[in-house]
């Protein structure tokens, strides 16, 4: 039975917004009902003096095993010409599998949710804006109460240090929708439309 996918997007190389361009557009092909955030640029964070990132999230459904799911999304950072120097070096495409449905899996190659997805506002941010009711298995807390926790820890701690722009705000809502600390890059037409409400 096909499960939702949560796929973040990443690039702080070249062309960065070509190639979130592109890989929302390979997304589309692979997944089923894909939605793709806006793009936000944020300061590289873990990865010494590197150029700041353009960042996004996907989500859609998808039919097979989340290791197939892993090795797809590896063929596609491929073919936009991700290369991997040294462990963290700057990247022009970089897609990380962060929610298989209800699935925990850690084995050798393949940790599903993502280790360190909650931690990173980069991934919250952008993920709570199209599928804010996903759930972490592990944590049982959907993603907008994980990209709460994380506004409210950043905020706390003084946060990364900022970027230019005001912070955004979804219809309805009563909180930025992504940090301060981020700016929204020129809006892309989505591959899909809407939200993912349920996980």
């Amino acid at each position: 039975m096909p499960v939702h996918a949560a796929v973040a997007l990443g690039s702080n190389l070249g062309d960065r917004l070509a190639a979130l361009d592109g890989a929302s557009r390979a997304l589309a092909r692979l997944l089923d009902g894909v939605v793709i955030s806006r793009f936000i640029e944020t300061a590289a964070e873990g990865v010494g003096e590197q150029p700041p990132f353009l960042n996004g999230a996907a989500v859609g459904l998808w039919g097979g095993g989340a290791r197939a799911l892993l090795e797809a999304l590896l063929a596609i950072e491929r073919d936009a010409g991700r290369e991997r120097p040294y462990s963290g070096a700057p990247r022009i495409l970089d897609l990380d599998l962060i929610l298989f449905g209800s699935a925990v899996i850690d084995e050798p190659g393949l940790a599903v949710p993502h280790p360190r997805f909650r931690e990173r506002g980069f991934v919250l941010g952008p993920l709570s804006e199209i599928a804010p009711n996903l759930v972490d298995p592990v944590t049982g807390a959907t993603v907008a109460a994980l990209h709460r926790a994380w506004l409210a820890q950043s905020a706390r701690r003084g946060g990364p240090d900022p970027l230019p722009g005001p912070a955004i705000r979804l219809p309805g809502s009563g909180e930025p929708a992504l940090s301060a600390r981020m700016t929204v890059c020129e809006p892309r037409p989505p591959a899909g439309g809407g939200r993912i409400s349920e996980a």
